[in-house]
């Protein structure tokens, strides 16, 4: 029987618009079905987009001359209205432009929860009207939702991550309940707004797979904004308060702490519970997840998944990727996988970003390397911006020379990170930047100190002196 689409894609963040797009420049006739009012997904709504946003309104807002003819400046503390001015704003925006690329490639955008009624057909409720949809090829992006806390969020005392955009006014104290990702950018974040943040996590360090310098300097930079780390801590019990005014928490250590707000950052489960997948033949993992093949396929070959749902590393770029990778293995086109060497983007204050392997793990595969590091204060660009405490470091293989890693923690990191993707991507390694030369000031002169570094440490110079310090040879 003929079908209504091509393809049906469920969900409109990242992967679900990437793919929708993708497969409408192949000249397939595509749906996008959103549970939500307006297309974007977690990513624009709640997620990625404002969370970012907010990390510059508040940087914005909280970094201002401390001088003024020589009399220090009481700055003022924000409030939440004035830092989610911003983010509406950004949002708005961004939906009007995902808005006319889906409009502008024909793609059809239905609004409504979808659930499986067969392995071709979905019903929509909700919207305008309900209805039923069939497609030859499904692609799941329906992203993912909080991990419920013990105790159920009242959205006011008790959060999400979710739940930070709505938040009403500035609390004077604040429980971070999960040191992951998310958990360590908002508690930054408020730390930076002068609220008292105590960031509580099972595991001895947070952002694990992080280089263990990097995350030394971020709790270092933390701990001077006041955040208290309860480290290798569980919470016990949580109780609102009777006079409503805050919550109580109860750790397993005996611990007692109350708080006016505790936002519980304990991982991201697969939004797949109101789709009926069982339908469908699929079955999700305990974390709501999904599971596919290299080419994103589930275990039924016509219906595919990409994004969050899928799992690791549940990225808005990963996700984009994914969700085009898949309408290409759909529709026979040939492509190119994803390059292993993708960076990460950590947006606390200060920012950390990484691509490739950490000391830890080449130690644990007992591959030899050596490493250069540059601080952002040798860096005339460093001191320009007022950051005196950047730490950058690159991992090379000490025999074949080949760039293994690069680490950054400081002003744009997240930007600085890519030429190091570039040569990772390429091959390449320490010759490359001891012969390149980059702008004068710039961050990316980090890159070339931080080689000096490295062929300081090989003992590899030919002769040319770097001094003491390694500092790369100035352009004034």
């Amino acid at each position: 029987m003929p079908y209504d689409y091509d393809l049906l894609v469920l969900g409109s963040g990242p992967a679900g618009q990437r793919a929708a797009v993708q497969a409408a420049k192949l000249g397939k006739r595509v749906g996008i079905i959103e549970r939500h009012r307006m297309v974007g997904g977690i990513c624009l709504h709640t997620g990625t987009v404002p969370s970012k946003t907010f990390r510059e309104a508040v940087l914005s807002l909280t970094h201002i001359p401390s001088l003024s003819r020589g009399v220090p400046i009481d700055r003022p503390r924000p409030t939440m209205p004035e830092l989610m001015h911003r983010v509406h704003g950004v949002i708005e925006r961004e939906l009007d432009v995902v808005a006319r690329q889906l409009s502008r490639n024909g793609i059809d955008v239905i609004s409504g929860t979808a659930t499986f009624t067969d392995p071709h057909s979905i019903s929509i409720q909700g919207g305008s009207l309900d209805r039923h949809a069939t497609a030859a090829f499904v692609l799941i992006a329906s992203g993912s939702i909080p991990a419920p806390p013990p105790i159920e969020a009242d959205h006011e005392a008790i959060l999400t991550s979710d739940d930070i955009v709505h938040l009403a006014k500035l609390p004077r104290t604040l429980a971070v309940v999960g040191g992951g990702v998310i958990g360590i950018e908002y508690a930054s974040m408020f730390a930076e707004l002068g609220v008292e943040v105590t960031v509580i996590d099972r595991h001895d360090r947070p952002l694990e797979f992080c280089d263990d310098e990097i995350i030394d300097e971020l709790l270092h930079q933390m701990r001077q904004k006041r955040v208290t780390f309860r480290l290798g801590e569980a919470v016990k019990t949580l109780r609102r308060l009777k006079d409503s005014s805050g919550v109580a928490i109860d750790l397993e250590s005996g611990k007692h702490l109350e708080v006016d707000v505790v936002l519980f950052s304990i991982g991201r489960i697969g939004a797949t519970g109101q789709l009926a997948i069982e339908r469908a033949g699929l079955k999700a993992d305990d974390r709501g997840r999904l599971t596919v093949n290299a080419k994103f396929q589930t275990e039924v070959p016509h219906i595919s998944a990409a994004g969050d749902v899928i799992g690791f590393p549940a990225l808005a770029s990963t996700s984009s990727e994914q969700g085009r990778l898949a309408v290409c293995a759909m529709f026979g086109v040939e492509a190119r996988p994803t390059p292993a060497g993708f960076p990460y983007g950590i947006y606390a204050i200060p920012e950390i970003s990484m691509v490739g392997a950490t000391e830890q793990e080449l130690t644990a595969k007992k591959i030899p390397y050596e490493t250069g590091v540059a601080r952002y204060e040798e860096i005339v660009r460093g001191q320009i911006l007022g950051d005196s405490s950047g730490f950058f470091k690159m991992i090379f293989h000490r025999e074949t020379r080949k760039l293994l890693g690069v680490h950054c923690i400081g002003t744009q990191a997240t930007e600085l990170i890519h030429i190091g993707q570039a040569v990772l991507s390429l091959g390449g390694g320490l010759d490359y930047f001891l012969d390149s030369v980059f702008n004068y000031p710039t961050l990316a002169e980090c890159y070339k100190v931080a080689a000096y570094s490295a062929a300081k440490h090989m003992r590899d110079l030919d002769g040319c002196s770097t001094g003491t310090d390694a500092k790369a040879p100035s352009a004034s």
